[in-house]
């Protein structure tokens, strides 16, 4: 069975579309679509809900809240039932018509099969830009790699979302845990389409906040860069010191102003002030694993008796 995990955030607009061409490409396959409602404000719930009493291949899992994209995809890959997983955004952008390709070659004996951007035309030249200068920045930090262009569209098969669903940690950046696991793996290029419905949540300041999640994630290169800022101006400052000392032994000199000394306490409290920004990053991420708390609560679940569910245990795999 293929499994298609779709988390939906105020996606109304894109069910009935999404539905359709999904039918149309998996037609003759056993499947099922696994939709994680993440606390829509508008009716994709009751969209939802309507579509699983319609057709006992959709099941529905409906969040306390909204937990975020990343704890939305690991609802959906927890209760995915399939031999083979595609995580799939409701917005249509990646191309459910891609899929066949990529059940073949899985069907070949692939592991994972990542769908890679060929092309980013939908997006404007400030996020292109952007997005391929993250992928440069993570991959010369990280010792894990991470296919550039690649987002969560990918076909996982059982033993690896076995391995995936064994990592709970709850500060989750999708695509690098992907990459983490391993496996044989396979690339597919496509051209990413505008989005269909809809009006996107991510804005540039959540996609710097993810893109911090990523970095702090997998690497701790920022500690280390802080301690050799830290190492390299106090070379110089000494250095520097030395230098007034000899002007002053030799030439009798005065000590410098208060311009050059306001300029080196305020240079000194900047590289403080950013080793302390960059160690908080990641103590905070030591204190949200700390208090254990699960990556997400279901409020109900609806599946082809289309009647709610309480979960068995809350945020957990088999939940």
């Amino acid at each position: 069975m293929i499994s298609i995990v779709v988390p939906f955030h105020n996606e109304a607009a894109n069910i009935t579309p999404l539905y359709e061409r999904l039918s149309a490409v998996l037609a003759g396959e056993d499947w099922e679509l696994v939709c994680v409602n993440d606390g829509s404000r508008d009716d994709t719930l009751a969209r939802l809900i309507t579509l699983s009493a319609q057709d006992p291949r959709v099941r529905v899992l409906d969040l306390a809240r909204n937990f975020g994209k990343e704890a939305a995809l690991t609802a959906g890959l927890d209760h995915a039932q399939g031999d083979a997983v595609i995580p799939l955004d409701a917005d249509l952008q990646d191309p459910p018509e891609l899929i066949p390709a990529m059940i073949a070659k899985w069907r070949d004996g692939f592991d994972v099969v990542n769908a890679v951007r060929a092309s980013r035309d939908s997006d404007g030249w400030l996020k292109r830009t952007t997005a391929r200068s993250f992928y440069r920045v993570i991959n010369r930090l990280s010792d894990v790699p991470i296919p550039s262009d690649t987002g969560d569209f990918r076909l996982i098969a059982r033993p690896v979302l076995e391995a995936l669903n064994g990592l709970r940690e709850r500060r989750r950046f999708m695509k690098g845990l992907f990459a983490w696991v391993g496996f044989r793996t396979i690339d597919i290029p496509y051209h990413r389409a505008p989005r269909h419905g809809g009006k996107t949540s991510w804005n540039y300041w959540k996609l710097w906040n993810f893109a911090l999640e990523g970095i702090t994630s997998f690497s701790s290169a920022p500690l280390r860069l802080a301690s050799y800022l830290g190492v390299t101006v106090s070379i110089f400052a000494f250095i520097y010191a030395a230098i007034i000392i000899f002007r002053k032994i030799m030439f009798g000199n005065a000590v410098a102003g208060y311009p050059s000394l306001i300029v080196v306490i305020l240079f000194l409290g900047g590289v403080q002030l950013l080793a302390l920004g960059v160690i908080g990053e990641y103590l905070g991420r030591i204190y949200e694993e700390s208090k254990q708390r699960p990556i997400y609560l279901i409020r109900a679940r609806w599946e082809s008796s289309d009647r709610a569910r309480p979960p068995r245990d809350r945020g957990n795999p088999g939940a």
